[in-house]
């Protein structure tokens, strides 16, 4: 049975890890929302989550959001490359659907995950 947890160590935590993701990213994005990625040192894919509160003003709608992306994350993580993946969440985010915005972002983690593999192969 593949590992579906999400302890700390998948979860990125210090600004320099955030500004490290933000100097020349692959990239894969939708209407609302946008995935940053690179390749790290670390034995499994991480995580971090931008959801401002100038994209969704009440903190019941960012928590679902943020859930939601953990969510897929934590089911796609085996299918990842070993990177650090940081979610944006952008203007119009509040209008997809949860059916949508999961689906949306398994297409986006497939696709962030072909980005990374070609830069590697390079």
């Amino acid at each position: 049975m593949p590992n579906q947890d999400f302890p700390r160590s998948k979860r990125m935590l210090s600004s320099e890890e955030y500004d490290q993701v933000f100097k020349k990213p692959a990239r894969a994005g939708s209407r609302g929302l946008l995935i940053l990625a690179r390749m790290n040192d670390c034995s499994t894919p991480r995580l971090g989550l931008v959801v401002p509160k100038k994209v969704l003003k009440r903190a019941v709608w960012r928590n679902r959001v943020k859930r939601l992306v953990r969510e897929s994350f934590r089911l796609s993580q085996d299918s990842l490359p070993n990177a650090d993946l940081v979610f944006l969440a952008k203007p119009g985010i509040r209008d997809i659907s949860d059916r949508d915005l999961t689906s949306t972002l398994n297409r986006l983690w497939a696709q962030i995950s072909r980005q990374l593999n070609k830069q590697r192969s390079s």
